[in-house]
């Protein structure tokens, strides 16, 4: 006989263990299911907005515990040596993934939430369940499922999600250092081809992670002879990467990031953080909308199950419209973004206007970052 569960989340990262820590603090029973061990280095910026600090709060999460350092500026470059800094409106902290999601782990734990380590093969949906196969060859039953595996995975393949059949022409790479960077900076080093996250996380350590254009990447035999003919063209990245002393022994990389747009509801299971979307790094608040998306899908499934929403229909039709209200804009943000400061003349253009007006810079933070998340159930009344 199989096993039946009320809320299955497949995916331990940062939105999967959110939304398991918020519907345990409600009462629901939560198996999740994570095929790495933890803690883990992801390839991430590592900065997140403050907005998420009292939600994260609302959780019983002291943040503070892990020494996070604390930003308050923003610093943007050009390949030409061209800078603005701005302040950010509501300030944010840098923290490791390593350090967060495995923080987030031990709460889960001590709360006695179940974690399976194992590999989901297949999701199929009959008879309004599902069935979730796993690599070891156990089945399980699950009322609800929560789609929290990251930008990309076999499960899309399963899925035959859309964008899966996309070829995308980014590729990231993450490292951690020590040097000598401010620790209340965050600052996007704009190159050919892509554009570099550098800001402090716990510990005195400087997080630099940076997407690339593959097609120019490839052109280069390593990541070393890549940074030295590309980025070092920034002069502020060159001193960055010939006075820092790497902490990992290879820097981490991913490719095949897609950032067009993802449905939220696929074949029934709910989409949260990368999974449903995706933001281009230089905005700098995909952790906090990872988060963010954690809460919602989980206020709504416990107005499910308290009956306030009472079909699947009218779930799915809620979380759809919610994402893209709070989401749609930012991704979209994002994208622009992401086009304008690949072309060079164009960065400069737009940097040599932020100069001239720098009211607007704090107009294009705000547009890509949220307001501070209350975990107020009522403001999600269907």
């Amino acid at each position: 006989m199989q096993d039946e569960l009320e809320i299955l989340i497949i995916g331990g990262g940062l939105a999967g263990l959110t939304v398991a820590l918020h519907l345990q603090k409600a009462g629901l029973k939560v198996t999740l299911i994570e095929k790495n061990e933890f803690p883990s280095h992801k390839v991430c910026g590592e900065y997140i907005s403050n907005e998420v600090l009292p939600y994260l709060k609302s959780l019983d999460l002291n943040i503070e515990l892990l020494k996070p350092s604390l930003i308050n500026q923003m610093q943007f470059t050009t390949v030409t040596g061209k800078s603005i800094t701005a302040k950010l409106p509501l300030g944010g902290f840098g923290i490791s993934r390593y350090e967060l999601d495995y923080f987030l782990y031990q709460h889960l734990i001590n709360r006695g939430v179940s974690i399976i380590k194992d590999t989901v093969t297949n999701i199929e949906f009959n008879n309004d369940k599902f069935t979730v196969t796993l690599l070891s060859g156990k089945e399980f039953i699950a009322k609800q499922v929560i789609g929290a595996y990251g930008k990309r995975s076999a499960i899309d393949v399963k899925l035959n999600r859309a964008f899966i059949q996309k070829k995308s022409p980014f590729l990231a790479v993450k490292a951690h250092y020590s040097g000598n960077f401010s620790k209340n900076l965050v600052a996007v080093h704009n190159f050919r081809g892509g554009y570099c996250g550098v800001s402090k996380v716990e510990n005195d350590k400087v997080n630099i992670c940076y997407l690339a254009d593959y097609n120019s990447f490839k052109k280069y035999k390593d990541i070393k002879t890549y940074q030295e003919h590309v980025l070092y063209q920034n002069r502020h990245l060159k001193k960055i990467f010939e006075e820092y002393t790497p902490l990992f022994e290879e820097p981490l990389v991913i490719s095949q990031l897609f950032f067009g747009e993802k449905p939220t509801i696929e074949n029934h299971i709910l989409m949260v953080g990368d999974t449903a979307g995706l933001i281009h790094p230089l905005c700098g608040n995909g952790m906090a909308m990872a988060i963010h998306s954690a809460k919602i899908a989980a206020q709504l499934l416990i107005k499910f199950q308290n009956r306030e929403i009472t079909s699947r229909a009218e779930l799915e039709k809620t979380y759809t419209k919610l994402w893209n209200s709070e989401f749609k804009t930012r991704l979209k943000m994002g994208r622009i973004l992401s086009a304008l400061l690949r072309k060079e003349k164009l960065s400069n253009v737009m940097l040599t206007g932020l100069t001239k007006f720098p009211s607007l810079l704090n107009q294009i933070i705000e547009k890509t970052h949220g307001k501070l998340i209350i975990n107020e159930v009522d403001r999600y009344n269907t």
